[in-house]
Formats: C-alpha cells, structure tokens, sequence
C-alpha cells in the first residue's frame, strides 16, 4: 500500500461521492428554463461557482471553475510525487487561458484594457450536434470572462499571461513546456488545436490509465479540425499526435479515409459516426467512458494515482453532464439528447 497516497485516496472518494450524479442531471435538464435550472443547483457543489451565473455561457464556465476548485483542494492532500498528475489534469484550463488571451491579442486589444476572456462552453441540448461539454476532443470554445485561476497548478501561465503581443507570446510559448505554437501570423487558428494536442500527451505521459482517453480524444480533435472545420494540420500538430494516432490520419478527407488511418483501436472512437455531423455523439460516448472508466480506478483497492485520476475523471464528466443539463434547461426543458447518448 503506498501509504504517502492515503489521504489523498480518501479525499478523492469523498469529493466524487458530492457529484450530483446521472439521475439528477437528467432532472435537470427537464426543468423549463436556465433560472430554474441554477437555483435545483443551489445546494451542490456547483452553487458557490452559479451564484453569480446569469447566463448559459456563464452558467456553465461555473462548472468548470468547480472542477478546477476541487483539483485544487485534491492537489492539498497529494505527497509532491503526485503534483505531476492532477497538474497534468489541470494544463486544459491553462491551455484555455492562453488561447484566451492570444485571441485578444490578436484583435490587437492589450489584455489590460479588454475584458479578460477565457474559454467556456457553449453546449446545448444536442439537437445541433453539441454535447455541451468542453474538452472531450481537447477543444472548449472561447467566451468573455476572468481568466482560470490555477493557483500551485500553473505551469507557464503566470509568465505567459503578461504577453504584450502575439509576437512576444510566440517566444514565451516556445521557451515554455507547451513548446513551439508554430508561426506568430498563425498563431490565433492553430493554437488551440496545437495545445489541445499538447495536453493530451502530457496526461498519457502522466497517467499510463488515461491514455486510452487521450487517444479517443486525439482521435476527434483531428476528425473535428479535418471533416468539420475543412482544415489541415500543422506540421508541429501531426508531430505532437504522432505517439497516440500515427501520422496516416493527416492526409484523410473523408470519414472512410481517416477511419482507414487510423489503427482498429483508435478507430473505436468515432464507432457508429456515419456523417462528421454526428461527432457529438462519440463526443459524449467518450465523457461516459472516461466516467466508467473513473469509477473503475476509485474503486480500486489501495490507495495511490490511480484512485486520484478516478476522481477526477468522475468529477469532469459530473460537470460535462451538468453542461448538458443547463443546455436542456436553457433550451426549455423537455431533456437532453446527449445525456441520452450515454444513458
């Protein structure tokens, strides 16, 4: 028994038996407006976060900040050998952070004269193809807000943050563990999907369990960035994704195509996609693996990382099932077709 990793154990399986559950959530989003949706929340973990919430965007950011909270408080209580780990996790809210603020660098607005912005998620009922999540694919959407507060989590933020330019956060980044984000005059298309990609390598890397996460993960950042949004990868993201999907998919346009580079494994994540526009759906089959999954580790019989890294997977698809809720709500009730998905 690794005695060091006994506290933290505890802590994990006490914070994931707060989540407010499946059930609960598809109560949720059968309630007939947001309003109505914030206050069922007023006794959850989420409440502190939704007090201030007026809208869905910001509705549902307050569950994310939730999540990191709670990492934070998970990362008190772990021996410095497990720092790594939940600092792994928690790189997703500082790639956000950063996407954030090249975007208002690139509207040419020094960041201390424009409202802070960072990446939230839109999410909806999935009757327009949105799971309501953020990051099952790595990739959040961005909308206006204070940045994610990390604290001891933070790996480059508190240096990246004070970038006057995208030509002098191109350098930062590169000097940094995100590495290279490629060109400055690209820097706002790319960098999303070149720091989604690096923050999947970094949880495989630290978490041998959640690789099959990141590989499913990889798998639809790259069918999202090719079928989806018709682009093509940088030379610097093929390189990144090499370890987890191979180099064939880069070339794919079509569904066939990439299914046919990808190997039988990687290809179980977009199994029953028969059109890019039904990539929502292996989206929030991938949430409800990485919730499965998490169980699994916490019910694990000693203490250690891998109990830690259950719980946070079951508290981050606690929080993707309250997006997809507060969608449903937003969207007047009546339930979710994504948490349908993974009923």
């Amino acid at each position: 028994m690794q005695a060091d990793w006994v506290a933290a154990t505890v802590r994990g399986r006490s914070m994931a038996q707060r989540r407010l559950g499946a059930g609960a959530c598809r109560s949720l989003s059968t309630l007939p407006n947001l309003p109505a949706a914030v206050e069922a929340l007023a006794g959850s973990v989420y409440a502190g976060e939704l007090a201030a919430a007026r809208t869905l965007q910001e509705a549902q950011l307050a569950t994310r900040r939730t999540v990191l909270w709670q990492l934070r408080v998970l990362a008190g209580w772990l021996p410095a050998s497990g720092t790594p780990l939940v600092r792994a996790v928690a790189a997703r809210f500082e790639a956000d952070n950063i996407v954030a603020l090249a975007a208002a660098l690139s509207a040419g607005t020094p960041p201390d004269e424009a409202p802070d912005r960072t990446p939230g998620s839109s999410g909806s009922s999935g009757s327009s193809g949105s799971s309501g999540s953020s990051g099952s694919s790595g990739r959040s959407d961005t909308s206006a807000s204070t940045p994610f507060d990390l604290g001891g989590l933070a790996t480059a933020w508190p240096r990246l943050r004070t970038a006057e330019s995208l030509d002098t956060l191109q350098p930062m980044l590169a000097a940094s563990p995100w590495g290279s984000p490629g060109p400055a005059d690209s820097l706002s298309a790319t960098l999303p999907d070149t720091l989604a990609a690096v923050w999947l390598r970094r949880v495989a890397s630290a978490a041998p369990e959640a690789r099959p996460w990141a590989v499913a993960a990889a798998v639809l950042l790259v069918a999202r960035l090719l079928l989806v949004d018709g682009g093509r990868p940088t030379e610097r993201q093929v390189s990144l994704l090499r370890p987890l999907i191979g180099t064939g998919w880069a070339e794919a346009f079509s569904l066939p195509e990439l299914l046919l580079a990808l190997s039988p494994a990687a290809g179980q994540a977009l199994a029953g996609v028969q059109d890019p526009r039904e990539l929502w759906r292996a989206e929030a089959a991938l949430a409800g693996r990485v919730e499965t999954d998490g169980f699994s580790l916490l019910r694990a019989g000693l203490p250690g990382p891998g109990v830690v890294l259950g719980a946070a997977a079951v508290l981050a698809a606690d929080a993707w099932r309250v997006r997809a809720a507060l969608a449903a709500a937003g969207s007047g009730g009546g339930g979710s077709e994504v948490l349908d998905a993974v009923a």
